[in-house]
Formats: structure tokens, sequence, C-alpha cells
């Protein structure tokens, strides 16, 4: 009895509180503006009432309701004086024709410069990107037009994105640069296995980013991560189909700086070509290094490369292997992983002959080839002696350290 009093009396006080603060949160809903679902460019009516919205010194929403929505190009800039979120409740469409982007250096939807924002509603960002996908030839064309972004996220502060989904994205779906305390959180991407160089998020110069409980799936890495990454956790995340959780390309710029404290953890892979990834270029310039990484409890199905380090990453025969990568791969964990590989090399550690990979513990491995073409189910060690313990299966590299 007296625990419900305590409890009756704490809402008592906290009521009003709460209901001051929901209705101080001022709607700026696009339809009541102008707006028109169907072929009608939103585009001028979402940037005036987005620039009301940052002005506003309470909290505000920015509504897209229910409804398909066209929207040509748009730039959501900050700063914003206090909480704001982007409601996004019905479908935005991009055009289908990459070369009507009236900007052609941009990206599609770009938000910037925001402290305290939100993107949620359960709606879609799509970005109608075949046609640009049969087009895209940049992996031996350097001149190549420049395709956009569906959502494009850059000094962005204390900000979650949840609840939404972007889908068929003419290039990355999601990029979130030089950013701080985001988090995605029930995230869906959604393209083809055949789309080009549509990687679900890309994450870069940024720190305490999360990646929660999110559905990926795409044609390209369904997450990658880009330099002066630090403490970044990915959990709960299904991936597929794609290339899996990547860390890098890196080694290629010479300016790229560290990256540390990556998670991986409790994430599935179905069908991708790998699971969790780290790739570096030979022959590169850069000389950072890439420390403190945590790849546990992952499930792979069907995967053909469930854990790649790859210090001789070289597609397309775009460079040469006649010098080692100059990046120090260090204080690795493989832990946990179980499931099905469809390669006879389940796990492949390729570290350089220049710098190779220190302090790798590799522990309770429970792979099974699943090819129907028979082969000797192996690892590859290169350049790493790594301790192993609990069960290996298969055998963790031909003469590993035991841990004690």
């Amino acid at each position: 009895m007296e625990i419900k009093l305590f409890f009756s009396a704490v809402l008592l006080v906290f009521l009003p509180f709460l209901a001051y603060h929901a209705e101080s949160v001022t709607i700026f809903d696009i339809s009541k503006y102008g707006a028109k679902p169907g072929g009608e460019d939103i585009s001028p009516v979402l940037a005036k009432v987005w620039k009301e919205a940052c002005e506003a010194t309470n909290a505000s929403k920015v509504l897209i309701p229910k409804g398909t929505w066209y929207l040509s190009q748009i730039r959501l800039v900050g700063p914003n004086k206090a909480p704001l979120e982007l409601e996004v409740q019905g479908t935005v469409e991009a055009n289908p024709d990459y070369t009507k982007l009236p900007q052609k250096d941009g990206q599609w939807i770009t938000i910037n410069y925001l402290d305290g924002f939100t993107i949620s509603g359960g709606g879609v960002f799509d970005g109608k990107g075949e046609q640009a996908w049969k087009a895209n030839d940049c992996h031996k064309n350097p001149n190549c037009p420049k395709l956009p972004i569906n959502l494009s996220l850059n000094f962005i502060k204390n900000a979650i994105i949840k609840d939404v989904t972007t889908k068929d994205s003419k290039n990355f779906h999601c990029n979130c640069i030089s950013s701080q305390n985001v988090t995605f959180q029930r995230f869906t991407i959604s393209a083809p296995g055949e789309s080009i160089n549509t990687d679900g998020i890309h994450i870069a110069r940024v720190s305490n980013v999360k990646v929660l409980d999110s559905n990926i799936g795409t044609g390209d890495d369904c997450i990658s991560i880009g330099d002066e990454t630090t403490d970044l956790h990915i959990e709960n995340v299904k991936c597929g189909p794609g290339h899996g959780i990547s860390v890098g390309s890196m080694g290629k710029n010479p300016a790229e700086k560290d990256v540390t404290g990556i998670t991986v953890k409790k994430c599935t892979f179905t069908g991708t070509s790998n699971g969790v990834r780290v790739k570096t270029w030979p022959n590169a310039p850069a000389t950072l290094k890439i420390s403190n990484l945590h790849f546990e409890d992952l499930t792979m199905n069907n995967v053909s490369y469930p854990v790649v380090i790859d210090q001789q990453y070289c597609p397309w025969n775009l460079c040469t292997k006649d010098k080692p990568s100059l990046i120090q791969i260090s204080g690795l964990t493989v832990k946990n992983v179980r499931g099905t590989a469809n390669t006879k090399e389940a796990l492949l550690f390729s570290c350089s002959s220049s710098k190779p990979c220190q302090d790798v513990q590799i522990s309770d491995i429970d792979l099974k080839y699943v090819n129907s073409i028979p082969a000797n189910f192996t690892t590859v060690c290169e350049n790493v002696k790594p301790t192993v313990s609990g069960k290996q299966i298969p055998p963790i590299c031909p003469t590993p350290v035991q841990a004690s």
C-alpha cells in the first residue's frame, strides 16, 4: 500500500511537468503549409518549415504525414535552438532519373549541424535507384557520374534515427560523418543484392555511435566504417544480402586517422559475401592504427567468408601488391562465431608482413561447411600468431598460441 501511495505521489508531481512539455512541442505539418502528396515537389515547403522549426525556442517537430511525397532534393541545415524532430510517416520518393538531381554534386537529403535531433515516424525514404545501378561503372571509370546518397548526416550531435526505412538508394543509403553521440535504432535498409555501391550506413570521423536492433539488406557493405572512428557499438543487426560489416577499406589517404573501439555483437549475417571484415590497401601511404576490435556472438547463415582480416585488399586490380600495408591492426577479439560457411576458408587472417597483427584472441568458433563441392575446411593465417581457446571448428591457424 505504501509503495502504491509513493508512486501515486510521484505521478502527481511529474504529470503537470510531462503535460507541459507535451503541449510545448510545436508541430510543423507540411500538408498544412501547402505541400501536396503525389507529383508536386515538397522541397520548397519543407525548406520553409524547417527554417521556422530551427528558429523555434521550444521543442518542435516537422511532420511529413502518411501518403506518397515527391522530393527533388533538400538540404536541412541547423543550428537548431531547441530539440528538433523530423517525423516521417509517409513515403518520400526521389526522381528515378539521377540526371535530374538539381545539384549534381549534392546528396538527395542532407542534414547538417544539429544538436538534439530525432528522425522517426515509420516512414520510407525511397531513392528509386534502379536506373542509377544500371549506369554505375565507377569501378572501372574514374569519370563516372556522382550518384546521390539517400540520407547524408553530417556534424550531428546527440541524435537518434529510429523506426524509418531507406530504400533503393542510388548510392550509399546513409552516411554519418563528423558526428558524436548518434544512435540508429530499428533502422531498416532495403535494396536488392545486385544494387551496386549501396553501402547501408557509412560511418567515419565519429565518436560514440550505436547501431542497434536494425535490419540491413543491400548490394554492398551493410555497415562500412571509415577512419577516425572511435567507440562504435553495433548490436543485434541483421545483415543480408550484402558484403557484411567492414572496417575500411583503409590506407589510400595519408591523412587517415586511427580507428579504435569497434564492437560488433549479437549480429546475424545471412547469405552475405562476408561476415565481419577489416580491409587495408597494400602499397598505400597511410600509417594509421586499427585497434580494440571486438567481434562477438555472431551467427553466420551460408556466409562466404565469416571473418576476414585482409591487408592485401585490392579490388578490380586497382593497385599493386609489391609493398605491404603500413597499417597496424592490434587488440582483436573474435569470440563465439557459429553457423555455416560456403567457402573452404572460413576465417581469413591475411595480415601485413611489415606490420603483423598483434594481440589477436580467437575463441569458440563453431562453423560448418555447406558447399556441395567437397573441400578441406580450414583457416588462413599470414603474419599473425593468435591466442586461441574453446572450440575450434575449423582449426584456427596451423600453429596457434594456446591460451593458458
